[in-house]
């Protein structure tokens, strides 16, 4: 990308009842953190896209990327025991000279494995880049190519998952773009800070001075050849709208309950 090219910010709106994040696993413990890596994001686009496992993704690490933490959820521990259907034990980790598994010693049936998920968690993505790539970006994402998920794919994204685009820059489109919390937790908030305009919220930016270094930077998805590397990331505040200041062009609303009014009656 060129000084002089032209760019643009795709918002993405990363919502689900689960999520999850890793950036390093074992076989029998799957963690997540506590908010999107830079490869799960880029995986997102690069399925939207229809790109292959084996395709090249230096356009898509290349974006810049901010992630503002609206909601932040809880974690979720999910138990799982794994045997061979036959009752037979176990094979261990360690092999033979010929390459073969040995079996577990002394004999194992089951094995228990753990996955860590965030439950009820809402975050917006800012995804900075050209303007041709964004636009082709924005219209993959509203019609993907491969189904899309957050992280693993038995999290499937909530809608909706875009916002469009922004122009000006990556930390003024996270600054301007209204609250994302569900109704709940925004009447829960208000009813302690009453209709503030404004709410800090805790964002991770991309930041070649930052002081954190993260290796989630996808160079591969190929199975066999899954490589990454780092980006550097600073940690701050944003102020952002509420949305919760009633707006002087609507009228007044005139109190009491109407059982019709999530039916948009």
């Amino acid at each position: 990308m060129t000084a002089s090219e032209p760019t643009s910010v795709l918002l993405l709106r990363l919502a689900a009842p689960l999520q999850a994040w890793g950036d390093r696993s074992t076989f029998n413990r799957r963690e997540t953190r506590p908010e999107p890596t830079k490869s799960g994001v880029v995986g997102l686009l690069a399925a939207a896209a229809g790109r292959s496992r084996h395709a090249a993704l230096d356009d898509l690490a290349g974006l810049a990327l901010g992630i503002r933490i609206d909601q932040p959820g809880s974690i979720l521990r999910d138990y799982h025991t794994v045997g061979d259907y036959r009752d037979q034990p176990l094979l261990s980790a360690a092999v033979t000279a010929k390459g073969l598994q040995k079996p577990t010693s002394p004999a194992k049936r089951t094995h228990i494995t753990y996955r860590f998920y965030l439950q009820d968690a809402i975050f917006l993505a800012a995804v900075e880049g050209p303007r041709e790539l964004i636009t082709t970006l924005e219209h993959a994402v509203r019609h993907p190519a491969f189904p899309l998920a957050l992280g693993r794919r038995s999290c499937a994204p909530t809608q909706p998952l875009t916002l469009g685009q922004r122009n000006g820059t990556l930390l003024e489109a996270l600054r301007s773009e209204p609250w994302q919390a569900t109704p709940a937790v925004r009447a829960r908030w208000g009813r302690t800070n009453g209709d503030a305009a404004q709410i800090d919220l805790p964002a991770t930016l991309d930041d070649p001075a930052g002081d954190d270094v993260r290796d989630d930077v996808p160079l591969s998805f190929a199975p066999t050849t899954r490589t990454f590397t780092t980006r550097r990331t600073r940690h701050t505040y944003l102020q952002a709208p509420t949305g919760l200041t009633p707006d002087p062009a609507q009228p007044p609303t005139t109190g009491g309950h109407d059982p019709f009014a999530l039916l948009g009656w």
